[in-house]
């Protein structure tokens, strides 16, 4: 029973090393992968642009709430606060729609995209926009993602 109980948490750590092995954190952001990035500029372009800018600026007045209760959509450079955000939380939201991690608390016009988007999708995305985002920005989304 012991060793059971053992080897089930060799396991589970094993597992959590792998998840933060990836880059230092755990999300599967890779922001200095161009081949990664090259793919989620290229899907950026095709799924989120229309709404966050292709010069990923938002939309006018993203602070200001719509009439319909929801927000527009944010900026994702370093104006925005995408980056405020750790990773993990940035793929559920665009995986499951805004609307589903908000829940009562409000209103999102974020879509869901996990019937749309591959996980790898997604996290290329997520990558393509970190890498745009200058040095420091970048060293701070780090630390609040704990690496």
């Amino acid at each position: 029973m012991f060793l059971a109980g053992l080897a089930g948490a060799v396991i589970v750590a094993a597992g959590g090393f792998w998840l933060l092995s990836s880059d230092g954190n755990a999300s599967g952001m890779r922001p200095d992968d161009g081949e990664f990035v090259a793919l989620g500029e290229t899907i950026y372009a095709e799924q989120c642009a229309s709404c966050h800018g292709r010069d990923r600026k938002g939309e006018t007045n993203w602070r200001e709430p719509l009439a319909t209760g929801g927000m527009p959509a944010p900026p994702h450079d370093e104006s925005g606060h995408t980056w405020h955000h750790p990773g993990q939380l940035l793929f559920d939201y665009t995986k499951h729609g805004g609307q589903a991690l908000i829940g009562d608390r409000g209103k999102s016009n974020m879509p869901p995209f996990g019937d749309v988007l591959s996980d790898d999708e997604i996290w290329a995305v997520l990558s393509y926009i970190k890498s745009t985002w200058p040095t420091e920005i970048r060293t701070m989304h780090d630390q609040r993602n704990g690496s």
